[in-house]
C-alpha cells in the first residue's frame, strides 16, 4: 500500500471515530442543555417553540412555567417562570409567546402529535 494511500485510511479511521469519541457517555460539554426541547405549560396545556413563525405579541396572559431540563443526569437545568403573552389573531388556546418583555418572546404552539394547528401553519415563513 502506498504511503499516501495509508495516509488516507489512517484520516478516514479518525473521521469515522471521532464523532463516536465526541458522544461518549460522561462527556459534559455545552451541547448537552441544548437538547431538551423548549416548552412551556399554561393553563393546563403544553406549547413546544415553533421556528421561522411572524406574529405580533398581544396582551399580558399571566404566568407560563418552564419545566426542569436533566438531559445530562446530573441535576441539569431548574425550571422557571416566564410571562406569558397573546399571539394577536391566534387564540392562546392554540399558540402564545412567552419571554421576560414582548420584544423578547419565543412563540410557543400546542401541537397534536407532530402537526402544528392550522392556525400556526399560517404563520410559518415560507408557507
Amino acid at each position: 500500500m502506498s504511503s499516501a494511500r495509508r495516509i488516507a485510511c489512517a484520516l478516514l479511521v479518525v473521521g469515522v471515530m471521532t464523532p463516536v469519541t465526541a458522544c461518549a457517555p460522561g462527556d459534559s460539554s455545552a451541547d448537552d442543555s441544548a437538547s431538551c426541547v423548549y416548552r412551556v405549560t399554561y393553563q393546563g396545556r403544553t406549547y413546544r417553540d415553533v421556528a421561522n413563525v411572524e406574529f405580533t405579541v398581544g396582551a399580558e396572559l399571566g404566568d407560563a412555567v418552564k419545566p426542569p431540563c436533566d438531559d445530562t443526569g446530573e441535576g441539569g437545568e431548574a425550571g422557571s417562570t416566564e410571562t406569558a403573552y397573546a399571539v394577536t389573531g391566534v387564540s392562546p388556546e392554540v399558540a402564545i409567546a412567552v419571554g421576560d418583555t414582548p420584544g423578547d418572546t419565543t412563540f410557543v404552539a400546542v401541537y397534536s402529535g407532530n402537526e402544528l394547528p392550522p392556525e400556526v401553519k399560517k404563520l410559518v415563513k415560507g408557507s
